[in-house]
C-alpha cells in the first residue's frame, strides 16, 4: 500500500492532471514557465479571454445562456487576482469536452508554505505589504 502511495504521489508531481486545490499547481514540477507568468492581473485576464475566444462555450439549443456572461467572469477575475485569490474558468466548449483554465497566485493566499516555482523577480505589489503575482499553470490549455 505504501509503495502505491509513493508511486501515485510521484505521478501527481510530474503529470498534467489537475490538483483538487488550485494552489497545488505550484508543487507540480516543470509546469511553470516565465511566458505564462504575469505580474499584472490585466495580462492574466487577457490570456484567459484569448483562450475563451479560441474555445467558446457550448450554446444551448433553446437559446438560453448556459453560463454567466464573459463580462462577469472578467469582472470577478479583476477583483480576485489582486487580492491573491486563485481563479478558474471552467466550462464545456462546443466540442463537449470540459475546459478548465486556472490562474494561480504566488505566494498563494491559501497555501503560504508552498514556495513559488519561479524567482521572486516577477513579483509585484498587489496590496499593502503583500506581493501576489498571478501565475497561470497547466489545467487551462
Amino acid at each position: 500500500m505504501q509503495h502505491r502511495y509513493r508511486e501515485a504521489a510521484s505521478e501527481f508531481y510530474n503529470s498534467g492532471l489537475p490538483p483538487i486545490t488550485t494552489g497545488h499547481w505550484l508543487v507540480k514540477r516543470g509546469q511553470t514557465t516565465a511566458d505564462r507568468t504575469w505580474t499584472d492581473a490585466t495580462a492574466a485576464v487577457e490570456w484567459l479571454k484569448q483562450r475563451y475566444a479560441d474555445n467558446p462555450p457550448y450554446e444551448r439549443a433553446d437559446g438560453l445562456r448556459a453560463y454567466s456572461p464573459l463580462e462577469s467572469w472578467i469582472e470577478n477575475t479583476h477583483d480576485l487576482l489582486p487580492r491573491g485569490v486563485d481563479v478558474t474558468w471552467c466550462y464545456y466548449p462546443q466540442g463537449q469536452s470540459l475546459l478548465s483554465m486556472s490562474v494561480v497566485c504566488c505566494p498563494n493566499l491559501f497555501h503560504p508554505n508552498i514556495d513559488c516555482p519561479l524567482p521572486p523577480a516577477v513579483a509585484v505589489e498587489a496590496g499593502p505589504a503583500r506581493q501576489l503575482p498571478a501565475r497561470q499553470l497547466p489545467g487551462g490549455r
